[in-house]
């Protein structure tokens, strides 16, 4: 039985979907105001990894991931030259390449908040209309989430409603409790045209919180099976998620999963301190395969405090496996199973709330075995060491060519490589849903940019022309 840990509980809970053999996941994704750091990058190779051994465990599974392009943020910086759209369109690209460089497959559906605003204004309504949000009297066209009103207000972080209430701001002004929060807020003068939508209460655009709430319901539906994030956001988003959410007649989630946040020096990153670490910087330094392998290295729940070195220990693991496969490849005329599958004691671990940690230490384990048996010229032995390190690679992400290094002067190939191959990946998925007009797709935009591939009964190979 998959067990995972739930914020909202605090404890590991047998996981059982809503429905049986479907997963539904809904991963709160980046505002888009700059470039991809390594925390970005971790919390993406969570939930994909989630993603991959649902799947591999037999459901079908369904992630949501959304772009915040609709945020203070983003207007502030935008430019004469640059307007807010397309700094934040041209900031998704940089995430969306990070991402597949990294193998990470791209979600079910990825909504925009700039494209779901009548969502937005229908949730909002209907908490008017409940008694659970009110418009400011001010007349700024601003609309707040009533908190006195919704007495469970506060449940997921377990938090009194004196500890989420600002000690130094009183009521009055546009709010009428400090604790509430913004559902709509009116156009500023200096909010540009194109950032401004028509509503009941005046223009203006959606807060923060509900744009996730209004999105999740959209594509999944009144209640769903998880909902993911880094655990900064637990308070306050999530708690705002859930509250307006259940106050508007949602179920919602029926799991909270948080992932732990990456640190520098035990400090968490942030602009002030000039402590970011960003994923193109990173990319070039190690190379995909290497810098996957170190933010999955660490149990997924826990913090990850960045050392150089331990990317040094990721490339040196790294290798210890790639030259094994080399080695495997040579010796056993590459004669392994079509679908081989996991040892038990990976599944057992990967099981236990994606514990990575124990998994790895099973894969390695395979990895030093394997060597022996080559050495010691045991090919029944080496082969079914390396059938299982082959389903275990496939499992975290690095199946067929992640795993595959590069030298660091050559990282540009090594980039290509893990992109044809989260194509091939693509493709494949495609073909097993018997969708062939996109398998064929694929398979003629990669022959478009000089990429041939070729079909076996072990896999699909591809080279560059």
């Amino acid at each position: 039985m998959l067990r995972i840990y739930d914020s909202a509980v605090r404890e590991l809970r047998s996981f059982v979907p809503l429905t049986p053999g479907r997963v539904s996941i809904y991963v709160c994704g980046p505002t888009v105001q700059s470039a991809p750091h390594i925390g970005h990058l971790r919390s993406a190779l969570v939930y994909d990894l989630w993603r991959r051994w649902l799947t591999h465990r037999g459901y079908a599974v369904t992630l949501v991931r959304n772009v915040t392009d609709v945020d203070d943020k983003v207007l502030d910086l935008a430019t004469e030259t640059e307007p807010w759209w397309a700094r934040a369109y041209r900031v998704e690209t940089e995430f969306a390449r990070s991402y597949a460089a990294l193998g990470v497959l791209p979600p079910t559906h990825e909504p925009r908040t700039s494209g779901h605003i009548p969502q937005a204004l229908t949730l909002i309504e209907r908490l008017l209309r409940r008694g659970h949000a009110y418009v400011a009297g001010d007349g700024s066209g601003d609309v707040y989430f009533d908190v006195s009103s919704w007495q469970a207000y506060g449940t997921l972080t377990r938090q009194t409603p004196d500890a989420v209430a600002d000690p130094d701001e009183g009521p009055g002004g546009a709010k009428t409790d400090p604790r509430d929060f913004a559902l709509w807020k009116g156009a500023k003068p200096s909010d540009p045209a194109s950032a401004r939508w028509r509503s009941p209460w005046g223009t203006g655009r959606p807060g923060w919180h509900i744009q996730c709430s209004a999105m999740s319901q959209h594509y999944l539906g009144r209640a769903f099976d998880i909902h993911g994030g880094g655990l900064d956001l637990r308070f306050p988003h999530h708690e705002n998620e859930l509250a307006q959410s259940t106050a508007a007649g949602e179920e919602f989630a029926k799991y909270w999963v948080h992932n732990g946040l990456v640190t520098v020096g035990g400090q968490k990153m942030a602009k002030s301190l000039d402590n970011s670490l960003y994923a193109d910087e990173l990319l070039r330094r190690v190379g995909p395969a290497t810098l996957r392998y170190y933010l999955l290295s660490a149990h997924y729940r826990s913090a990850l405090d960045y050392q150089q070195e331990a990317l040094a220990h990721a490339e040196a693991a790294v290798t210890r496996i790639a030259t094994f496969r080399r080695r495997a490849r040579t010796q056993l005329a590459n004669t392994a199973s079509d679908v081989p599958k996991p040892p038990i004691a990976f599944a057992a671990a990967l099981d236990d709330d994606l514990n990575v940690p124990a998994a790895l230490a099973v894969l390695h384990d395979h990895v030093r075995a394997g060597n022996i048996a080559l050495d010691s010229g045991d090919a029944a032995a080496a082969m079914s060491a390396y059938e299982s390190v082959l389903a275990m690679t496939e499992v975290l992400g690095a199946e067929p060519g992640g795993f595959t290094t590069a030298p660091r002067a050559d990282v540009q190939s090594s980039t290509i490589s893990t992109l044809v191959e989260v194509l091939l990946a693509n493709r494949s998925h495609a073909r097993d849903a018997g969708d062939f007009s996109t398998a064929d797709r694929i398979r003629n935009e990669l022959a478009s940019a000089g990429i041939a591939i070729q079909d076996h009964t072990s896999g699909t190979t591809w080279t560059q022309a």
